[in-house]
């Protein structure tokens, strides 16, 4: 898992130069579409998360999450006319995922595929295939194929007509080689880590963009170190669930740098810290302030930010599992592949 998440700049540099001249592909398969169905499970449903913020935010257009049983379990037909559906897989071969698109193709939806399987089930499925350039991912946790996805949804976005500045996009290698090295050399991540031992479950929360790295990052605690680690929007947390932050369940806060929702995080932050709890920062300079301790974040526009806004947080994982005892190359029950009725 280490040396994977350190090949995450040269994977992402792959993933870009391949991906970004098929922006007008993805153009030509979504004319005359009006909305995005996202098909995933599992980190790939925390990638889509990102690409729904990223679709309705900036590009204008009504996005939502497929709920894949409606295809393969209740069977049950829907006028998909107008819709873009896109099926993101690793492997590009869980038979849930390739059933699904097809059934979205035959209720009138045009289709593109995001895989890291050339030649797989779902890229032969798809009308349009974008396939990242992460290389074998050897560790269960998925980590360079979720970066690079990321990646592929922003191709998406920018040919779906995206008003953002692509050099933004193009400088995320680079980001998240500086922010692996300065995660590394943080005092905050063996603290974190030492801490984070001795606790059974953390909330960890971000908001719009960086909502689905949130999720990300609490499946990765939940599947690499055993914690009881809730993913959730600030909204939904301060909705209730706050309650169980406590000293024995601290909250992981995430953000970008700039947009419109730092001022609420540092806020939440805050809140958390003054409650008697534990908050670690995740990003965003100004939450250093406020936290317990903060791993230091990309320099990127919020937009981008969630593409290296979930390496530190891969880092902490890494480090928390073997503090813990754990390999997480292949954490208990689990397989790289997954198949699901």
């Amino acid at each position: 898992m280490r040396a994977e998440i350190g090949e995450q700049p040269e994977a992402l540099r792959r993933t870009l130069d391949v991906l970004l001249p098929r922006m007008s592909d993805v153009g030509l398969v979504a004319r005359g579409t009006r909305q995005v169905l996202f098909i995933a499970r599992g980190s790939s449903d925390n990638a889509a998360v990102y690409g729904r913020y990223l679709v309705e935010s900036h590009a204008g257009r009504l996005a939502t999450l497929a709920a894949p049983s409606i295809a393969t379990t209740y069977k049950k037909k829907l006028d998909l006319s107008g819709v873009l559906a896109v099926a993101i897989s690793q492997s590009g071969k869980t038979e849930e995922i390739v059933e699904t698109l097809g059934w979205a193709a035959d209720c009138g939806a045009r289709t593109i595929a995001v895989t890291n399987g050339a030649g797989s089930p779902l890229a032969e499925a798809a009308e349009v295939a974008l396939i990242t350039e992460a290389g074998d991912e050897l560790a269960v946790p998925a980590t360079k194929t979720y970066t690079t996805q990321l990646a592929a949804l922003a191709v998406i976005g920018l040919g779906l007509g995206a008003d953002v500045d692509l050099s933004h996009l193009r400088r995320v290698p680079d980001e998240v080689a500086r922010v692996i090295e300065a995660t590394e050399s943080s005092e905050a991540l063996p603290a974190i880590t030492e801490e984070l031992a001795g606790v059974p479950g953390a909330v960890v929360s971000g908001r719009g963009m960086v909502f689905g790295t949130a999720l990300e990052l609490a499946l990765k605690l939940k599947e690499a170190c055993y914690l009881h680690a809730m993913g959730l929007s600030y909204a939904d947390l301060l909705h209730g669930p706050i309650a169980v932050v406590d000293s024995g369940t601290p909250a992981i806060l995430l953000a970008a740098d700039s947009g419109p929702n730092l001022a609420g995080t540092i806020a939440l932050a805050g809140r958390v810290t003054g409650a008697g709890s534990r908050a670690y920062g995740v990003g965003g300079h100004a939450l250093a302030e406020v936290c317990s301790h903060t791993l230091p974040g990309p320099d990127l526009p919020e937009w981008v930010a969630p593409l290296a806004l979930i390496v530190p947080g891969q880092l902490l994982v890494e480090a928390l599992a073997r503090r813990l005892g754990i390999d997480p190359d292949v954490p208990r029950g689990l397989n790289k592949v997954t198949q699901t009725g």
